[in-house]
């Protein structure tokens, strides 16, 4: 760990400094010349600089490595999509060996989350340090601080969520040092600690965070009030099945708290489910369903290049592509999910031209940033974290812990109501068991793609559906966990390998 807080902690201090234009891009500005604690930290535009930086060190993490996101909550299951050789050994995942050296190199490798992590706790320490003078650039210099502070809380649980889902246990950072290369060493705490710590970030965040945006430029990208309740809600239902996956038996507090906290963002919140025949627009982002995204928008210059959409595009979509995506869904995922092509999900969200290897197009936004000559193509697409639509369907999930499974039914059945006009109904004196396959499936659809796959069928226990790899006996030692990558042991000899890893690693 110390290696980690090392190099983060050297680069902070050194004076790392994040400019936010005028169209909202999050960019990085070189070092200045003068002493780190005698430029910064003096004003309202310093501190937006450095909630910036946030953002951007969050986006970092999320798309470094073929956007791990995607890699580790979808891409793992790999009846859903399969990535073809390219000589990276991505593939490998696929079959449960994370072993392979490119992937222990970054995909086992959480020192980005860190750097987030890093940037978030020196935003605490410093800004609820400064006085109202110093961000008296600001109309009212005590909102401003705590919609911050706020949001840093909420980027540090978010964080923690993601890694506590990768790894289980994890080291937990929480002070910015003042002496960074003189930090302490740290073990990896246990996940029980690690979500109440996210659990406590999140309700400093509600206390701080308001639920509209003084900026309508700042909407859905940022984190608002709406965004920490979802975080949370999540946050529940993981804690509820995953902390002890000894037994299948949820805990139905965490089941409960899940319950009130999607209850409050739903009636509170302001959101709505995007119109069917807007499908698309959802995952272009900032739509009417959107809670908390990850702005990659050509809007402001900050399209990808390498999204985790541009791997399933041919040259139908993106000139110079060819006509052999790597990635490509499986026709076992469409047959077992789809009963009608009728259903909106189907219909706009693949490509099936090549019947064999069919495209998802559920991000297909193409910008070419020389359009005379289609050359430079960016995919406009935010990276949807968390929106209506799974939270939503989440209730179902929470009266099914709950033995509700008529709530459960009502609930699918909307789903598949709204996106298919000739819809295949689960039919009422369904078991719970028999429901709660057909919420496996409905996600499947609804969440296609999104992140949350393979952590769904983790909480549901129906990860027998689709993931042939993960056997019960795998599941019951934890095997779904990642490896740390042996680079990280160097400078800490604290830290230990993932149980399920050690000997394999």
């Amino acid at each position: 760990m110390k290696n980690i807080i090392t190099k983060i902690g050297v680069l902070i201090a050194l004076g790392i400094a994040v400019t936010v234009s005028s169209c909202k891009k999050l960019l990085y500005e070189e070092p200045k010349d003068a002493p780190y604690e005698q430029t910064f930290w003096q004003s309202s535009r310093d501190v937006r600089s450095a909630i910036a930086g946030n953002y951007a060190m969050m986006r970092s993490a999320i798309t470094n490595k073929n956007n791990r996101y995607f890699m580790y909550g979808d891409a793992i299951a790999k009846n859903y999509f399969t990535i073809q050789y390219s000589g990276d050994g991505l593939e490998g995942i696929q079959g449960g060996d994370f072993t392979f050296q490119y992937n222990l190199n970054t995909l086992a490798n959480y020192t980005l989350y860190y750097k987030s992590i890093a940037m978030s706790n020196l935003i605490l320490k410093k800004v609820n340090a400064m006085s109202d003078t110093q961000l008296s650039g600001e109309d009212d210099p005590t909102q401003f601080r705590n919609s911050v502070i706020g949001q840093a809380y909420f980027l540090r649980a978010l964080s923690y969520f993601m890694m506590v889902r990768v790894w289980g246990d994890v080291p937990l950072v929480t002070e910015a040092y003042d002496d960074p290369i003189n930090a302490p060493q740290l073990p990896r705490s246990s996940k029980s600690e690690v979500m109440k710590l996210i659990e406590n970030d999140c309700k400093k965040a509600i206390n701080l965070l308001s639920w509209n945006y003084t900026n309508t430029g700042d909407a859905k990208v940022t984190a608002n009030k709406g965004s920490v309740y979802a975080l949370l809600a999540h946050l529940y239902l993981w804690r509820a099945t995953m902390l002890d996956v000894s037994v299948d038996a949820p805990n139905l507090t965490d089941v409960n708290s899940a319950d009130t906290t999607i209850n409050t963002l739903i009636a509170k919140g302001g959101y709505a489910l995007t119109d069917t025949a807007n499908y698309k627009n959802t995952f272009i982002g900032r739509s009417s369903e959107g809670i908390f995204e990850i702005n990659i928008s050509e809007n402001t210059l900050e399209g990808s290049n390498s999204s985790i959409g541009s791997y399933f595009l041919n040259e139908n979509y993106i000139k110079g592509y060819g006509n052999n995506p790597r990635f490509y869904t499986t026709l076992l995922y469409l047959n077992n999910h789809f009963e009608t092509t009728t259903d909106i999900r189907y219909k706009k969200g693949f490509d099936l031209a090549n019947p064999d290897k069919p495209m998802s197009v559920k991000y297909s936004n193409v910008t070419y940033r020389n359009p005379g000559q289609k050359l430079d193509p960016y995919l406009s697409n935010n990276i949807i974290i968390f929106r209506l639509g799974d939270l939503k369907l989440l209730k179902a999930e929470i009266a099914l812990y709950k033995k509700d499974a008529a709530t459960a039914i009502g609930i699918i059945n909307d789903f598949r109501k709204r996106n298919d006009p000739n819809p295949v109904l689960i039919p009422s004196g369904s078991s719970v068991d028999q429901v709660m396959d057909e919420y496996a499936y409905e996600r499947g659809k609804e969440m296609y793609l999104e992140g949350h796959l393979f952590y769904d069928l983790l909480r549901t226990r129906r990860y027998g559906l689709i993931v042939d790899w993960l056997t019960e006996s795998r599941f019951r030692r934890e095997g779904f966990y990642w490896p740390v990558d042996p680079a990280l042991f160097r400078n800490n000899p604290l830290l230990k390998q993932t149980p399920y890893w050690l000997g394999k690693v």
